[in-house]
């Protein structure tokens, strides 16, 4: 959040003396930069700048000339519309999104394969959360297809500038993700046991870090509150500032901590009973 201001500028004066090619990059750039803005603004709790970055995410996107550019600015509005609950809005926006990327997925584009994974996977999230079960597991499967896809790619290093971090191990905690907004811990707990730990690893702090919250919620819900408060504290230590303002892992201390007491006064009163502090 602190050199975004002057990247910021940078890429706009560069957009406004280039010509060309040159002018398109920068506003790509510009357009990666209001990605990261979005991102914080989510984390930290800023809903004017979330909703700014993602309006001009979309227009540098449009004068970028990156073909799967918009499809990025697409996926951000997505994220924006689960805070208002717009479900339907959501699935038919991401399949817009995919449509724009279609064709470079089905030639192996890495970039657009990465797109079109990441936005199935916000597609499975939104299908999930509107109740659509049969369409949240599809989902998850067309971005383990795309994700194959990309593991079978040959040709030279492609860097991901749009920074999806799309991969195995994020399609993989998606599914629990996905399996907990159906209410299911244990199949959301059965697939964290079923995958391998490097896919994880080898993601960003700030994924390592939701992903251990997911699994911190599922435990709870499953009844074991000592291995919730131990994901809680990995996820914590991984990444403490995204898990200290985020509602979902604030909401899930504050049930443990409130289940905890709960407990430690239900011991209280059979133990007073049976001292008879109240004779």
């Amino acid at each position: 959040m602190q050199v975004l201001p002057d990247l910021f500028r940078e890429a706009r004066a560069l957009a406004e003396l280039a010509t060309g090619h040159e002018r398109e990059e920068a506003f790509a750039l510009y357009a990666v930069c209001c990605k990261f803005a979005h991102t914080a603004a989510h984390a930290l709790g800023h809903p004017e700048l979330v909703a700014m970055s993602c309006e001009r995410a979309a227009w540098s996107a449009r004068l970028s000339g990156d073909s799967v550019m918009p499809a990025v600015a697409d996926w951000m509005r997505v994220w924006d519309m689960w805070a208002t609950a717009d479900w339907e809005d959501a699935m038919a926006l991401s399949d817009r999104a995919i449509g724009t990327v279609q064709q470079g997925y089905d030639q192996g584009e890495p970039l657009a394969v990465r797109a079109w994974g990441s936005l199935q996977l916000r597609a499975a999230v939104s299908a999930a959360r509107g109740g659509r079960t049969a369409e949240a597991e599809d989902r998850i499967g067309h971005a383990k297809a795309a994700a194959d896809r990309l593991g079978q790619y040959a040709g030279p290093p492609v860097y991901d500038r749009h920074s999806l971090t799309f991969s195995p191990g994020n399609v993989q905690i998606h599914a629990i993700s996905v399996a907990l907004e159906m209410r299911e811990q244990r199949k959301a707990l059965a697939i964290n046991r079923h995958t391998p730990q490097d896919l994880v690893a080898a993601l960003p702090n700030s994924r390592q870090g939701h992903h251990h919250m997911d699994l911190a919620r599922a435990w709870l819900w499953d009844g074991n509150r000592d291995k919730a408060v131990k994901e809680l504290e990995t996820a914590e230590r991984i990444a403490p500032q995204l898990i200290r303002n985020h509602p979902i892992a604030r909401s899930t201390l504050r049930s443990i901590v409130y289940a905890e007491r709960a407990v430690t006064r239900e011991k209280l009163r059979r133990m007073s009973d049976r001292f008879h502090l109240d004779g």
